[in-house]
């Protein structure tokens, strides 16, 4: 503008030579300034423009780094850009093992053998670039790399990612919290499966060996049958004593098909009383077991003038199926198995021999709850187990005053533990209705029983209506112990617990002065005291009665 004016002041021919050089002076004017500017961007580039050493020698970050990087590999060779590669990949790796080293020293590692497996390899990520041949072949170069040094290169870098991968890994577990706890779950839950079997294997063999009839017991049943055979004049049948059935007498029950067992109860009762020759014993076993028994007592009689009586289960006219609902149990029972197995797989002699050796096993342990009609003449009776030892004199028992009650025994329950719900199934009505699942249980093995309140109550009638009721073995699965929680519910009287001190056959920490302060100590459990599995530090309390005169025991190598 300022041109114009001044044109217009010079006048009209002097305004069009102005104008000409006016626009000849503009185009020199650009001319020398796109010269000027790329003279100035050739000279940015010369100067800038980085070594192959500069570029490696340090690391880049940001997006100026990255487009740096990238135009200078669009500049050279190929290879070039692989060894960028290559080179970043190894300090990623560098990176990641630093920081798994500075955890580890964190967490006072410091002397493991991966923090020195870290360091040692982050060492050898850097050593790499400072082997001579690689710094002059790759590093320090400007021409085009060697093809060969670059796939060694590779090559080492490669070897050296994948160690370090795998050191992560195999120690990632041990820096991740959650992958710790959950490995510790999935040891605790294989632990616990291991220990389960290994429970169940345990109980399994346990069982077996409690239930077989070790080959000593076998052998001494079978010598005094043999005694029997050989001398039949010598135990001709006696007849019945009136100390049977005298109430002023002490009475004991004790319901067996174990010679040695029996012989032991009986012993330690008579050596532990005041008045032996007042003392009697009612031993029931079963018919396979009849003689060996009596042939025992008749070769040892009992000291002190205490009186045996020995009869067996079959002896009892009532014990039949029409009476007693167990045996109609088992009868049904064999019919079962007779119409769901073939007619000469159930008449085999192993099938007969389970359901007989059943039945009479149910038989000897259900008797208890026929002591009344048993005993007729009889006001009380002590019942024992034939897996207890007596270490006092009992007669105190017969003096305790029941209360009206017809059961006196030992509570077992403390805390949660042996109430009534652990035995009965409170889910079914009939028991939920009429029972309480808090109520203390009681123990089998030593019981004095007022019969007279028995007979009083009914407490057969009732155990049969329970026992009827559960056919189907809805309200408890099997035993005495849970019908006979029922049948004296509200009609036991709690004995103070040095009387009965239970677990001798199961429980390895019971108290040696609770022990020798009790008046009968009880082998219940599978570790029965005349088994090779008995726990050696009860067994002598048991074997200390053992009448080892008795010389079938010798001869059948009794391990007593």
């Amino acid at each position: 503008m300022a041109v114009a004016i001044r044109g217009a002041r010079g006048g009209g021919s002097g305004g069009v030579g102005a104008g000409f050089r006016s626009f000849f002076s503009y185009r020199i004017f650009v001319s020398a300034m796109f010269s000027l500017l790329f003279i100035a961007t050739a000279t940015v580039l010369l100067t800038t423009r980085p070594s192959t050493t500069h570029q490696h020698s340090r690391f880049r970050s940001g997006g100026n780094a990255y487009m740096h990087r990238t135009f200078v590999a669009l500049n050279s060779d190929p290879l070039k850009t692989r060894l960028d590669l290559i080179y970043r990949q190894a300090n990623d790796h560098i990176t990641l093992v630093k920081a798994y080293a500075a955890y580890a020293r964190k967490l006072k590692l410091d002397i493991s053998r991966q923090l020195k497996m870290f360091d040692d390899l982050a060492k050898n990520f850097s050593d790499i670039t400072s082997k001579p041949r690689y710094k002059s072949s790759l590093f320090e170069t400007d021409g085009n790399l060697d093809e060969d040094v670059l796939r060694q290169f590779e090559k080492e870098v490669k070897d050296r990612v994948k160690f370090a991968r795998l050191l992560i890994a195999e120690s990632k577990e041990n820096y991740d919290n959650q992958l710790k706890i959950q490995k510790l779950k999935d040891t605790i839950f294989a632990v616990r499966e291991l220990l389960g079997k290994a429970k169940k294997n345990g109980a399994f063999a346990s069982s077996i060996a409690a239930k077989s009839i070790p080959k000593s017991l076998h052998c001494l049943a079978m010598r005094l049958v043999e005694e029997r055979i050989s001398h039949p004049e010598k135990y001709k049948e006696d007849l019945p004593k009136s100390e049977f059935e005298d109430p002023d007498l002490y009475h004991y029950a004790i319901f067996s098909d174990n010679v040695i067992a029996v012989s032991v109860v009986v012993r330690s009762v008579v050596k532990n009383a005041e008045e032996p020759w007042k003392h009697v014993f009612h031993v029931v076993t079963d018919r396979m077991n009849l003689a060996a028994m009596k042939v025992w007592f008749k070769m040892r009689p009992v000291e002190g003038g205490a009186h045996v009586e020995v009869r067996a289960l079959e002896d009892y006219k009532f014990m039949n199926s029409a009476y007693v609902p167990v045996l109609r149990q088992f009868e049904s029972a064999k019919q079962r198995f007779y119409l769901e197995h073939k007619m000469e797989n159930a008449t085999k002699d192993g099938s007969n021999m389970k359901f007989r050796y059943l039945e009479h096993m149910s038989m000897l342990n259900h008797l208890r709850f026929y002591l009344p009609e048993m005993y007729p003449k009889l006001h009380k009776i002590l019942f024992l187990d034939d897996d207890v030892v007596v270490q006092k004199d009992l007669t105190g028992l017969w003096k305790i005053d029941l209360s009206g009650k017809v059961n006196g025994a030992v509570e077992t329950c403390f805390g949660s533990f042996h109430r009534f719900s652990q035995y009965l199934n409170f889910s079914h009505p009939l028991i939920r209705e009429r029972l309480n699942p808090k109520a203390c249980a009681w123990a089998y093995g030593m019981n004095i029983f007022d019969l007279d309140a028995w007979r009083r109550k009914k407490c057969t009638e009732t155990y049969h209506n329970w026992q009827n009721l559960n056919v189907d073995r809805a309200l408890w699965k099997s035993g005495t112990l849970p019908p006979g929680l029922i049948t004296f519910y509200s009609l036991t009287k709690s004995l103070d617990k040095s009387w009965h001190v239970l677990g001798l056959g199961y429980n390895p920490s019971i108290s040696m002065d609770v022990i020798n302060n009790a008046a009968v100590i009880h082998y219940n459990g599978n570790m029965k005291p005349w088994l090779d599995i008995a726990m050696n530090q009860y067994k002598n309390l048991w074997t200390k009665y053992v009448d080892n005169d008795m010389e079938f025991l010798q001869t059948c190598n009794f391990g007593v």
